[in-house]
């Protein structure tokens, strides 16, 4: 007899799922059993300004169900009020109900100019980067909650780069910097409002994400990413996107997930408190291997980090 998975049942949507984090955490909610809408811009039909058309938000809602799910992919751009609004009239309208919010839409790296001072920087790119990575999330935020609000239990969770204790830190360049710290600043935020219908508000952070751009920047693949460890040996402290899905999963499972409300967690951070692993059985602790090994330039000695 089948056991009741963890998240049968629940009502989720990930805004940004078509690659990276938000696929990672898109096919893990759906392997707990739940009903994932995922959005994004990348089809078959079309490809986002990224530039990959290797990953469809066709195939997340695919990867979704075949991981015992129910993935619906429909197609958004979130800058569009107008699309994000029909997109929760349909939850709504074939769910009844919202319960676990994402909001992961970003896709601005083509964008960045690294190394260079705020006044170098293209600033149409620099704001593009703020509209893709902020706007995005706050578009939907406002058409969301209030399905999300109906019931209580419900669960928002800001997606970004790092946590608070990193992004305090300059993270160049600017643009870049403003839209990854923005997203722990709007979970606080939200961590005022929504706890009087019930529902919590949190940022999530992986670590040194095994993206597909990622791994494409190494010239490697999940199967042999450690051969990536022979262009930057503090490589050996990244995650598969599954690990901050799995860390998702947790936090959407805990009856007592309120007493993070407001918080800004990461994937290993909670692997420490859940006892999640990643895909290989271990628990890598990106951000404080960062703190303790990397910057401090030590050995890239990933013991007692994962």
């Amino acid at each position: 007899m089948e056991t009741r998975k963890a998240l049968e049942g629940k009502i989720a949507l990930v805004a940004g799922a078509t690659r990276g984090a938000g696929r990672g955490m898109a096919v893990e909610l759906g392997r707990a059993g739940a009903t994932v809408y995922v959005t994004g811009r990348t089809t078959r039909e079309r490809t986002s300004e990224t530039g990959r058309a290797d990953e469809t938000i066709e195939e997340t809602g695919e990867l979704v169900t075949a991981a015992g799910g129910t993935g619906v992919a429909v197609p958004t751009d979130h800058l569009d009020p107008e699309a994000v609004r029909a997109l929760v009239e349909r939850v709504d309208r074939e769910r009844g109900r919202l319960d676990i919010l994402v909001n992961d839409c970003w896709g601005g790296d083509n964008l960045v100019q690294w190394d260079r001072p705020m006044w170098e920087h293209d600033l149409d790119d620099g704001l593009r980067m703020l509209r893709l990575g902020i706007e995005t999330h706050i578009v939907t935020s406002r058409f969301a909650l209030p399905l999300l609000l109906r019931n209580p239990g419900g669960l928002v969770v800001e997606v970004t780069d790092g946590t608070a204790e990193s992004n305090r830190d300059y993270r160049e360049p600017f643009y870049y910097d403003l839209a990854k710290s923005a997203p722990i600043r709007m979970a606080f935020d939200l961590s005022h409002e929504v706890p009087a219908h019930g529902a919590t508000a949190l940022c999530l952070t992986p670590g040194w994400l095994r993206s597909e751009m990622m791994l494409a920047h190494f010239g490697v693949t999940e199967e042999n990413w450690r051969d990536g460890t022979a262009t930057d040996p503090y490589f050996a402290i990244s995650e598969s996107p599954a690990f901050v899905g799995r860390a998702l999963v947790a936090l959407a499972s805990d009856p007592e997930v309120a007493r993070w409300n407001g918080q800004a967690l990461s994937s290993g951070g909670l692997a420490r408190e859940y006892g999640f692993t990643d895909v290989d059985g271990s628990a890598p602790d990106c951000w404080r291997y960062r703190d303790e090994v990397q910057l401090p330039g030590k050995p890239a000695d990933t013991t007692g980090y994962r």
